[in-house]
């Protein structure tokens, strides 16, 4: 059975190729540009992991990964942060607190993406 990943990415390039490297290693994509369109494709969609950027515009990714883990406390979730005001490692030890499986700082590599989709789905 394929498992279908929700990417919650602000940047139309990331998503891209994002979902070019998952559907390759034979996922099912959903995408979302904000936070906001990422929890109403949640609801729509069975969703086996979200990876979800932290900062965007609309509904930004720590309020987003509050929202799922209201919604299903056992989403899988990724988060990804190439950074904002503070450094990607400070967004990414919040979000690592409010539980999700893993974290990666931007920009990372193809197999280090579809190695952690892959530990997250097994």
């Amino acid at each position: 059975m394929q498992k279908t990943i929700l990417i919650i990415e602000d940047d139309e390039r990331i998503r891209e190729l994002l979902r070019t490297f998952l559907e390759a290693a034979g996922y099912l994509v959903v995408d979302a540009e904000n936070g906001a369109v990422g929890i109403k494709k949640y609801r729509e969609n069975t969703i086996d992991l979200v990876i979800t950027d932290l900062i965007m515009p609309e509904k930004e990714g720590i309020e987003t990964i509050r929202e799922l883990k209201a919604l299903n406390p056992q989403v899988k979730i990724i988060a990804m942060s190439g950074g904002g005001v503070l450094d990607p490692e400070e967004y990414l030890s919040i979000a690592k607190r409010l539980g999700v499986l893993q974290t990666l700082a931007k920009p990372f590599s193809r197999e280090e993406i579809v190695t952690a989709v892959n530990q997250a789905c097994a």
